[in-house]
């Protein structure tokens, strides 16, 4: 079942709509037999839900779960002694986090998949590494989340990995100088979540204590941005104030969940638009839960390859956005491209998860 390896040869958004729609009816409903066959949970929902693989012609047809569902139930198609990581997601204060329980074959997968989108954008040299936070080993242990298994993914693309917050979360600027003065005159690489990217770097970096611009610096950053909204911060303005803050012109925003870890949507810089790869794919619904054309709002539903040791393979997320077009982006990548305008106002999508 597992030929992750083959599309792992090819450009990671190589497919069109007809190529793509059909790997996906056969390896979606292929996902949806097996966590059918070992999630007992995920069994008792389909059965509720009378779903009929018979029934079934195209992928965007079978039943997806909420993102919900993973806070409140021990989703998983593995047997614990199978568990080989377990991710959390960072969750607000006083939620519960999601539990995504992985064997190795499901991590392997994910850190390949994630290491091909990724260099894709960036390319495959490993550059000098500034990361928006503060040292992981620092971290209280009981705090391991989305967070910082994110820092340990993405920290693969680096090198010379540098923190620029102390244990108190302050910027330490006499780290920071040494980084940019060993560092600046060529490419380096910059990670963080967004709304850390908006405190440390926007807000509160004193510009005058810094030696070095960020000219030569690309920008990778995601999640973070329900903070921001409500500071009236958008994609659009948090370039512009980190352009004319410190000169950082190449920014790339990705999007993605702990509950489908690896198969990301990347943000290209040519057109601005979140690209789906040749590993998930993306529908957008209405409050009814139909489908909707593009240019149109709704809750956003994502599909992934991926999830083998968990029922992850489709999910309705409590996010909205918009499919801009598919296969014709100016950037010239294949798939869907779309827009993300933040959460629902009422972040709690009931579906499945009431059964």
């Amino acid at each position: 079942m597992n030929k992750i390896e083959n599309i792992l040869e090819l450009n990671p958004y190589s497919y069109k709509y007809f190529e793509k729609k059909k790997i996906f009816n056969t390896k979606i409903l292929e996902l949806t037999n097996i966590h059918q066959q070992k999630c007992k949970l995920y069994s008792k929902i389909l059965k509720s839900l009378k779903f009929d693989k018979k029934k079934i012609k195209n992928y965007w047809e079978i039943p997806f779960l909420p993102v919900k569902i993973f806070k409140e139930f021990d989703m998983k198609s593995i047997k614990d002694q199978d568990i080989f990581k377990t991710l959390r997601s960072s969750g607000t204060s006083g939620s519960e986090p999601s539990k995504i329980y992985l064997d190795k074959l499901n991590a392997t997968n994910q850190s390949k998949v994630l290491a091909k989108i990724v260099t894709n954008i960036l390319g495959k040299d490993r550059l000098p590494m500034l990361i928006i936070d503060k040292n992981p080993v620092l971290s209280d242990r009981k705090m391991y989340n989305a967070s910082l298994a994110a820092i340990y993914g993405f920290s693969v693309f680096g090198k010379n990995h540098t923190y620029l917050l102390d244990e108190n979360n302050e910027i330490d600027y006499e780290i920071l100088n040494n980084f940019l003065k060993q560092f600046n005159k060529s490419n380096f690489l910059v990670f963080g979540f967004t709304n850390k990217i908006f405190e440390n770097l926007i807000v509160n970096l004193e510009i005058r204590k810094v030696l070095y611009n960020f000219s030569n610096a690309t920008l990778l950053h995601g999640g973070g941005w329900k903070k921001l909204e409500k500071k009236k911060m958008d994609n659009k303005k948090f370039k512009y104030e980190l352009f004319k803050k410190m000169k950082l012109k190449k920014i790339y925003n990705y999007y993605g969940l702990v509950e489908q870890t690896g198969s990301i949507f990347m943000e290209s810089d040519s057109c601005g638009y979140f690209h789906t790869s040749n590993f998930s794919d993306l529908i957008i619904r209405d409050q009814n839960f139909n489908i909707v054309k593009n240019k149109t709002k709704g809750l956003i539903q994502l599909i992934s390859l991926l999830p083998t040791s968990y029922p992850g393979h489709s999910i309705l997320t409590e996010d909205v956005g918009e499919i801009i077009g598919q296969d014709d982006c100016k950037c010239g990548r294949a798939g869907k491209y779309f827009l993300v305008h933040g959460r629902t106002k009422q972040a709690e999508v009931r579906g499945c998860s009431d059964t």
